[in-house]
């Protein structure tokens, strides 16, 4: 599978979706993803939208739509965790704040992730 560098129409959709939040951005892998207390809650992965959700409001989402699925950044990797979001959610952009502000919710609410201690080069 060719890697599909993230489309940058999709991450200004997504920076504007998320501007009722405070979120800290960050590129990973030359894709823009959003924090909250060091943890990630969504980002873009190619021609994809994804976000962080408990199991229950997963469920909620693929009961709703076929179109949306786990996360899989890279065949049979799936993220705990994440789901990919369906195309629709690109053209109505109520629907993805609501379901972005419970991802943004439920993430807050885990622990906040210790940044890493980088050793010193000698």
């Amino acid at each position: 599978m060719a890697w599909k560098k993230a489309s940058p129409e999709l991450g200004e959709m997504m920076a504007e979706a998320l501007t009722p939040f405070p979120a800290q951005r960050r590129v990973m892998f030359g894709s823009p993803c959003w924090f909250v207390n060091g943890n990630m809650f969504a980002g873009v992965h190619q021609d994809r939208l994804f976000m962080r959700l408990p199991a229950i409001e997963q469920q909620e989402l693929f009961a709703a739509t076929d179109e949306a699925a786990p996360f899989e950044p890279l065949p049979g990797r799936v993220m705990k965790d994440y789901v990919a979001l369906p195309e629709t959610f690109f053209e109505n952009g109520e629907e993805l704040r609501q379901w972005l502000g419970r991802s943004y919710r439920w993430t807050s609410s885990l622990p906040p992730k210790e940044p890493k201690v980088r050793a010193k080069k000698q």
